[in-house]
């Protein structure tokens, strides 16, 4: 099916339902998320907010959340984020930066939100705080979207 074929089917849809369908579709398939126990806490068009709790074995020498692990919250909220329209898209470089430690028992949010989106290319930016607000990571990443490629059949 072509690129513009896809955008015709999703165009059928309000953009909501449409990012909530691509959610429950990427989510049955992402053993990653799963496996770290993230849960998709909002969804919507070019945005995604994704919690996860820091758990002993998300621990590294210093007792505090790998920043790996922090990176990857921050990447799955992104990843949700730009593919909500249905068309897949990959991340073409992602920019992090640390402002506090994530300790034991944290429950970490990222909230990525669309910032530019011109072509096949966007930009968006993430945050990530603990339960108390605190900002413990921002990240930034830029986007390609692939030509003619849905992310669920609708």
């Amino acid at each position: 099916m072509s690129e513009a074929a896809y955008r015709d089917v999703a165009a059928g849809l309000d953009p909501q339902t449409l990012a909530e369908k691509v959610r429950d579709g990427m989510y049955e398939r992402d053993q990653a998320a799963r496996s770290l126990e993230m849960k998709i806490t909002a969804v919507g068009p070019g945005r995604a907010t994704i919690t996860m709790p820091v758990r002993d074995d998300m621990l590294n020498g210093f007792r505090i959340c790998h920043g790996g692990l922090i990176t990857t919250l921050a990447d799955t909220a992104f990843a949700y984020a730009c593919n909500s329209g249905n068309e897949q898209t990959v991340a073409s470089g992602v920019s992090v930066d640390f402002m506090a430690p994530g300790k034991p028992g944290d429950l970490l949010t990222a909230a990525a939100q669309q910032v530019f989106e011109a072509g096949r290319t966007g930009v968006y930016d993430v945050t990530v705080t603990n339960q108390k607000g605190e900002l413990i990571a921002v990240m930034r990443g830029k986007s390609y979207r692939l030509k003619g490629r849905a992310v669920v059949e609708l």
